[in-house]
């Protein structure tokens, strides 16, 4: 009896420290926001707001030039990649205010300066995502029929499952997007000189139950076959990550489902969306598709609300409770 005990006892040691060292390796970097937006010619608000869990995200808001609530503007929701940043995205933000849109950049749980989870995941990303079109939503001066979400890697998978659910989006942008998490792992775990088969096959049954979704239920393959809006998908020439091919398969797969969506591959640049020779990034070689996409989709200069609608609570015309904002020096208020 005492020897099973103790072989019992050392299963369970083993099974706590695998699921400890799993969880570690598995942690995206917490990276510092190191770009302020003033840094690069955009006008932006810090704000927080509250998302799954009760957890707090930051976000930097980027308000339309001609904020009016008698003649809201369009907008878009963007998150980072795995271990990425607001910041990173604020040329973005450039482009896209200069042209009239309002911007919302979020740090997602467990990244740049928004609060920590148990973990973060794909599903946790468009979890923050669509935290992120609701709190839009209650702007008076944004349109809430006319806004759209983007993001980058894991975040471009998170804005696929984000348009696969809500029918309340206007088109969705994919920079460097994945097919599938299950071939990402593959990858990954070869990288730990592990074989697939038991080991990677079972981390990636390991990772299924900690984040509560099967893969094949969440790649990109899967949730771009299932869109209620408009896609654009955006990939670097020389992505070494991500090959071009996944976005060709998504391509294919959209087409296949009958779902509107544009490829677009723009040469020169690698998976983080900067050619390596020239310092270009993919937001600049590829403002013109972005552009022309989101014209087309949310244009800036409709109106689709009556102004007496426009006039009232923003709360109210939500049917919720405001967003929180923190404005610089007071403390967070209710909008």
């Amino acid at each position: 009896m005492t020897t099973v005990l103790t072989i019992v006892v050392v299963l369970v040691a083993v099974a706590l420290f695998l699921d400890l060292a799993l969880h570690r390796a598995l942690r995206a970097p917490r990276l510092p926001g190191t770009t302020e937006p003033a840094d690069v010619g955009v006008h932006a608000i810090a704000v927080r707001l509250l998302t799954a869990n009760d957890r707090r995200l930051f976000a930097w808001y980027c308000p339309p030039p001609a904020a009016d609530r008698r003649r809201p503007a369009p907008a878009l929701a963007a998150v980072h990649g795995w271990g990425g940043t607001a910041d990173g995205l604020l040329p973005l933000a450039r482009v896209l205010q200069a042209e009239g849109y309002g911007v919302l950049l979020i740090d997602t749980r467990c990244h740049g300066r928004s609060e920590d989870d148990t973990f973060a995941s794909l599903p946790r990303f468009a979890e923050d995502l669509s935290h992120g079109v609701d709190w839009l939503r209650a702007r008076p001066e944004i349109d809430a029929g006319r806004i759209a979400v983007m993001g980058h890697s894991v975040g471009a998978g998170a804005a696929l499952l984000t348009g696969s659910r809500r029918r309340d989006l206007v088109g969705v942008v994919s920079l460097a997007a994945f097919a599938h998490p299950e071939e990402v792992m593959r990858a990954f775990v070869r990288t730990w000189g592990v074989p697939y088969r038991p080991i990677g096959w079972a981390i990636n049954r390991y990772v299924e139950r900690v984040i509560g979704h099967r893969f094949r239920d969440i790649a990109p393959l899967s949730t771009v076959a299932r869109q209620h809006a408009p896609v654009l998908l955006l990939h670097g020439g020389r992505d070494r990550v991500v090959p071009v091919r996944d976005m060709e398969r998504l391509r294919d797969a959209a087409r296949a489902a009958g779902c509107a969506v544009q490829a677009v591959t723009v040469p020169g640049v690698d998976h983080e969306g900067v050619d390596p020779e020239t310092g270009t990034s993919v937001i600049d070689r590829g403002a013109d598709h972005l552009r022309a996409f989101l014209a087309g989709v949310a244009p800036v200069r409709a109106m689709t609300a009556a102004p007496d609608d426009l006039a009232a609570p923003a709360a109210a015309r939500a049917g919720r409770a405001g967003p929180v904002i923190d404005e610089p020096g007071r403390a967070p208020v209710r909008a």
